[in-house]
């Protein structure tokens, strides 16, 4: 389904500022590590989108890379205008699993290559979370890894984005993605279905400019908040 409306004026259903953030002291290399090989008992808030039709689902996989810095912070990329499908929109590298991919972590760290230039070698891979699936038909499964930055790239990393469909690289703070006050809740009506989604805008203080993280991509890192919290 491809939608024509902006996500940033549908309708806003709420926050869920009754829900606590993460505490920061779980965002170390250890406190992550032990999480994966300790997984706690939690759920998901969303596996499938509602408007999910396709007969032929394709097998795919996301990076979810983080930054480990004084302040961690998750990488993210700007998809270029000119793709068919999620064009323009805020995504994790990665794309369609292929036949030589011998996993899904395969997948995820070939597509981060191609997409970012990032090295495998330089992702320090804790595990998986919940496969999502989209409603373009993707079954998703995200990869959560650790990149450490090298003294010789300073205060950024040093990578190159594809042109042909990534138009900007950018990191966005841990804290702020894993504290649900940030997350609204919104919703809008398609042939008279409602629709509602996750979204996460942050206004980099860099460029003052607002990324608007929503759809599959805010639906992942809810996930990432609800495995860290529970």
């Amino acid at each position: 389904m491809a939608f024509t409306i902006d996500p940033r004026v549908a309708e806003l259903l709420g926050h869920d500022a009754h829900l606590p953030a993460v505490d920061p002291q779980r965002f170390t290399r250890a406190s992550l590590a032990q999480r994966f090989q300790q997984p706690p008992i939690w759920q998901p808030d969303v596996e499938v989108e509602k408007w999910y039709r396709s007969p032929n689902p394709v097998a795919a996989s996301v990076l979810v890379p983080l930054v480990m810095r004084d302040e961690p912070s998750v990488l993210l990329t700007q998809r270029t205008s000119h793709l068919k499908k999620h064009a323009g929109q805020i995504s994790f590298p990665g794309g369609r699993s292929e036949p030589t991919d011998p996993d899904a972590v395969s997948t995820a760290l070939r597509e981060a290559q191609e997409e970012v230039g990032l090295d495998p070698g330089r992702v320090d891979v804790l595990g998986t979370l919940p496969t999502y699936t989209t409603g373009t038909g993707f079954v998703v499964t995200p990869v959560v890894g650790l990149i450490v930055p090298q003294a010789s790239e300073g205060d950024r990393l040093i990578l190159q984005a594809d042109p042909s469909e990534v138009d900007e690289i950018f990191e966005v703070p841990l804290h702020f993605l894993m504290d649900p006050r940030y997350h609204e809740r919104r919703a809008f009506d398609v042939s008279g279905t409602r629709l509602e989604f996750f979204s996460m805008p942050w206004t980099s203080h860099a460029n003052d400019k607002e990324y608007f993280i929503w759809g599959a991509t805010a639906a992942m890192l809810r996930n990432l908040y609800r495995f860290l919290s529970a």
